[in-house]
């Protein structure tokens, strides 16, 4: 029912001026309810659409439509794009991205979907990103209770297979997507949810994920002082406030950025996972260089929405033409007229892709759909689609407690 009441959407949506009306690849999002149910729901879609000659897609806590969300809840999100197949490859373990030179499809960015217990994820990301031109990658950890699935069909080059020899759409492990040539344009900007309590310090110690040293103080001495608490006696208040803070990341090398409360695109907010008051250290969920900057944070409200509407606006800004003459009014110089009305249709966003934390659905900004109601007002009624991860993706880095919006600009149509 859930797939039939999108279908009608679709259609009606692509009998509209200004949507796609031959759509060949499809985005497709489903929340973990259907995760069982997921090879049923993509062999629907194809058969429903028969032009779309590819999907991706994965599985999420939540799936994002326009301007709502749907989280922890039976809900699925589709986004049809016009664009040429030439334009495009869908990749996967079985079909990666080729690297460069090795074939007549250059990548300049890609969508990326990944489980989270890829084997060395963060070096396999940085990998991709350097076979595309942009090297910049966007898309999302796989979240789901159950099988977390992905969706990398390709009908017209038959990449997927399964022992029986027919084509097969799902998968589970590893990464897919979907790559675009440099002919799709596209804007893409990370918005963070965290705000600093502590300022900057410098690795000056670790193991492995073990932070052990802060400008040479102990970090789970520096991480007691910055909340004001202490192990010793009842320790679940220590517990709660330890819960509700992250570290934020710069590479080794990176230049201390000033106080300015919140974290530019640079920095990546990890989760804390242990304390070993042994060796006075602090775990983190990711592996710490010696020489890395890192400061403690906190989700926070109305950073978190005042990030997002900066680089909604950033978005809007790049649209904007910058040194555009228009045509004067009454003017019969042909070519002038369709130049700039070339300029300005280059510059019109045709849809939309955002990915989110899954810790920052639901009442963090406000409401239910707050998130997206603030995209939506930002950039106007245009198709998005996306879906709640467990880790976000952008350049070559992996985030959490992010969001990573990309906005398709062109002459392509999407519905």
């Amino acid at each position: 029912m859930a797939a039939a009441l999108v279908l009608a959407q679709l259609k009606a949506q692509m009998a509209l001026p200004g949507y796609a009306r031959s759509p060949s690849l499809g985005l497709l999002y489903i929340t973990d309810h259907y995760a069982d149910e997921a090879a049923q729901l993509l062999e629907f879609m194809s058969q429903q659409l028969p032009e779309v000659k590819a999907w991706s897609g994965t599985v999420g806590m939540g799936v994002a439509a326009n301007n709502a969300e749907y989280f922890d809840e039976p809900a699925l999100s589709v986004l049809l794009c016009d664009i040429p197949p030439e334009q495009w490859r869908i990749f996967s373990g079985i079909a990666p991205i080729p690297r460069k030179g090795l074939s007549d499809f250059a990548a300049q960015t890609a969508l990326v979907h990944a489980d989270e217990f890829t084997p060395d994820l963060s070096e396999v990301l940085e990998e991709m990103a350097q076979r595309t031109s942009a090297h910049y990658l966007f898309g999302g950890v796989t979240a789901s209770r159950g099988p977390k699935v992905q969706f990398a069909l390709d009908l017209l080059r038959e990449h997927q297979r399964e022992q029986d020899g027919e084509d097969s759409g799902v998968l589970q492990g590893g990464l897919s997507g979907v790559a675009f040539s440099p002919q799709v344009q596209w804007i893409s900007r990370v918005t963070q949810g965290c705000r600093p309590i502590a300022p900057w310090g410098v690795v000056t110690a670790s193991q492995d994920n073990l932070v052990l040293e802060l400008d040479g103080v102990p970090a789970l001495d520096v991480l007691l002082e910055t909340l004001g608490i202490t192990l010793e006696g009842d320790t679940q208040p220590a517990i709660q406030a330890v819960n509700s803070t992250m570290a934020a990341l710069l590479d080794a090398g990176s230049r201390q950025p000033h106080n300015t409360g919140h974290f530019g695109a640079q920095a990546r907010v990890r989760h804390i996972v242990g304390l070993d008051a042994t060796r006075r250290g602090v775990a983190l969920e990711t592996l710490v260089d010696v020489g890395s900057l890192l400061a403690f944070c906190q989700r926070h409200q109305s950073t978190a929405r005042a990030d997002l509407m900066r680089i909604c606006a950033e978005i809007r800004e790049e649209l904007e033409p910058a040194e555009d003459v228009l045509p004067v009014h009454g003017s019969t110089r042909v070519d002038e007229v369709a130049a700039y009305e070339r300029t300005a249709a280059s510059r019109r966003i045709l849809g939309a892709v955002y990915v989110s934390c899954s810790d920052r659905s639901g009442q963090f900004f406000g409401g239910s759909s707050a998130e997206l109601q603030i995209v939506r007002r930002a950039l106007g009624d245009v198709p998005l689609v996306g879906f709640f991860a467990r880790g976000e993706i952008a350049a070559h880095r992996l985030y959490g407690d992010t969001g990573v919006l990309t906005v398709f600009v062109g002459s392509t149509g999407v519905a």
